[in-house]
């Protein structure tokens, strides 16, 4: 057993501190005295030298000594056709032995992919031959080709996965995601299912799947929901928080919430999931409880965009938005594809000012999801924002015209109509017809409460509150109500409702001003009450919220480190 051995075993042990530095020592004598190894046994040495650092997280250096072990390998690869034809059979056997070149072009490419150089790390994987790539290799090159826009080299990367492993999961979830059809991913997996017993769940798995990503939430949650309550898949925590999810992208946020709330009790150390259960419970303005989450799951690891995610809309939803555009820069440091940390980074950027960069960060979360509609209601606030009206209202055509007619996109589309007099009535038309066919639908109905106060119908506002929140209880529906008293000098009332609304968010600034206003006029003389509309419009985040940012010198520092210019 020689010393190349001994570095060998070590490295199978785990014992990568010990490996480093031997392999270190020995590759010096090496290059002092190269009679000394074999190029068989300089090639293992570099191999074994690149993966300790690459245990270290030394990825750039760990990549350029994969590359110098690569060009040990070609040296060996001469070396040994000399050998094979003099007859050597004992080459061969050796050359077994030796770590995978397609291997180390794997770790090659991961390093590269781990130091975000998407393009060197496709060019590697490239470089393999078609018929040498393992399940894992397609697998890296059909994300890194679906995150390049490559949709057509990704749909063969991820089928060639599932041809060799055909329960690969996440491989159907990324076919479903580039608008492949369900039957035809589901055709893929049918002699594995006929074949094992208890998998028959897998085609509704996939047929549930496909819904989400063709945007049918209401078919997504009734065929979650016939899974999640089989006996043998009940209680399962991935099923509950793509329930939640879909709730989520459906607008009903009390059922959101529930699903996220018991997928967290089964799993304590869930991560998956929370950024949008973070965002959804600071919109609502339970800020401590936000506060608190985000600290649990940075205990759990700060290696994961949601935890900044969660504590970056805890920033936002106290009007600290510059430290929100830090946390939410932050996250997507760690995760590119993070929609939520995203939208956070362009709801603080509009709130801030700076359309055009949020505009941008919109645009990134469609592309990543183009089903869901708060990234364009974000997109749309922006260009309103700017006076794009224009814009906007293509945006909301658009959506309209390929999700259909819900009462989401008919509420977008009333959304950009309220903001041209020319098209007020039909944006009544719309609004109507999306609480016709969802009542409690909350945004819906505080833009027709908006536009029954531009027309100071206030008795029938203050029905139409009523109706929405005899099923629910919202802080900005209480508010709403309240501010329709007022202008119908029913002020006790108002004033009980100002006060649920702050119990609810005691956050909300315009509850605590409508309570002060009455406070200080005993006797209001103008009945007209300006309305500002739903907070939690756009992408969800709060576009009203204003109010001087104390922590912006603070933060300035970390924007430009983070290179948000």
């Amino acid at each position: 057993m020689n010393v190349v051995d001994h570095v060998r075993d070590m490295a199978a042990s785990g014992l990568h501190s010990n490996v480093r530095i031997l392999s270190s020592l020995l590759l010096t004598m090496s290059n002092n005295n190269p009679e000394l190894f074999s190029p068989a046994q300089k090639y293992q040495l570099l191999v074994y030298h690149a993966d300790a650092i690459f245990h270290d997280k030394e990825y750039r250096n760990a990549a350029c000594k994969y590359s110098m072990a690569l060009q040990q390998k070609k040296v060996l690869s001469k070396t040994s056709k000399v050998r094979t034809s003099a007859g050597g059979a004992a080459s061969n056997i050796q050359a077994q032995s030796l770590p995978s070149e397609i291997e180390v072009k794997y770790k090659i490419a991961e390093c590269y992919t781990i130091l975000k150089l998407d393009k060197d790390a496709i060019a590697v994987l490239d470089g393999i031959p078609s018929r040498q790539r393992t399940p894992k290799i397609n697998m890296m090159l059909a994300n890194l080709y679906r995150k390049a826009g490559q949709e057509r080299s990704a749909v063969t990367s991820y089928k060639e996965v599932l041809r060799q492993c055909p329960l690969a999961l996440d491989a159907i979830i990324g076919l479903l995601s580039l608008s492949v059809k369900g039957a035809e991913v589901a055709s893929m997996t049918m002699d594995v299912i006929q074949s094992i017993p208890n998998l028959d769940w897998l085609s509704v798995w996939i047929k549930a799947y496909a819904f989400i990503h063709a945007g049918d939430n209401q078919r997504a949650i009734n065929t979650i929901c016939s899974l999640e309550k089989k006996s043998l898949l009940r209680d399962n925590v991935d099923l509950l928080v793509s329930l939640a999810d879909v709730y989520f992208r459906a607008g009903d946020t009390k059922n959101a919430i529930l699903k996220f709330e018991q997928a967290q009790m089964l799993d304590p150390y869930l991560i998956k999931g929370m950024d949008v259960y973070g965002y959804l419970m600071a919109r609502e303005g339970h800020l401590e409880d936000v506060e608190v989450l985000g600290g649990r799951l940075f205990n759990i690891s700060d290696q994961h965009a949601e935890p900044w995610v969660i504590s970056g809309c805890h920033s936002f939803y106290s009007k600290r938005y510059s430290r929100a555009l830090y946390l939410g820069a932050k996250a997507i440091q760690l995760n590119s594809n993070s929609v939520q940390a995203l939208l956070l980074k362009g709801a603080a950027l509009r709130n801030m000012g700076r359309v055009q960069e949020a505009i941008i960060h919109f645009r990134e979360a469609m592309r990543l999801a183009p089903c869901r509609l708060d990234c364009y209601e974000g997109l749309i606030d922006c260009y309103l924002a700017s006076n794009g009206i224009r814009e906007a209202m293509g945006m909301a055509n658009n959506i309209y015209k390929t999700l259909g007619a819900n009462a989401q996109t008919l509420t977008i589309l009333a959304t950009v109509c309220l903001e041209d007099p020319v098209t007020q009535e039909k944006a009544k038309t719309l609004l109507d017809k999306a609480l016709a066919q969802r009542p409690d639908y909350t945004k819906a109905v505080v833009k027709k409460a908006e536009l029954l106060s531009r027309e100071q119908k206030y008795e029938e506002g203050i029905t139409l509150l009523r109706n929405a929140l005899a099923n629910q209880s919202d802080c900005v529906l209480h508010r709403m109500l309240g501010d329709f008293l007022v202008a119908v000098n029913d002020y006790q009332e108002a004033m009980d409702q100002y006060s649920i609304a702050l119990s609810l968010d005691p956050n909300d600034q315009k509850s605590l001003e409508g309570m002060q206003k009455m406070e200080k006029e005993e006797s209001p003389t103008d009945a007209t009450v300006e309305l500002d509309g739903d907070d939690m419009e756009g992408s969800g985040e709060d576009g009203d919220l204003e109010g001087s940012d104390s922590e912006a010198a603070q933060w300035a520092d970390q924007e430009q480190w983070f290179g948000m210019q």
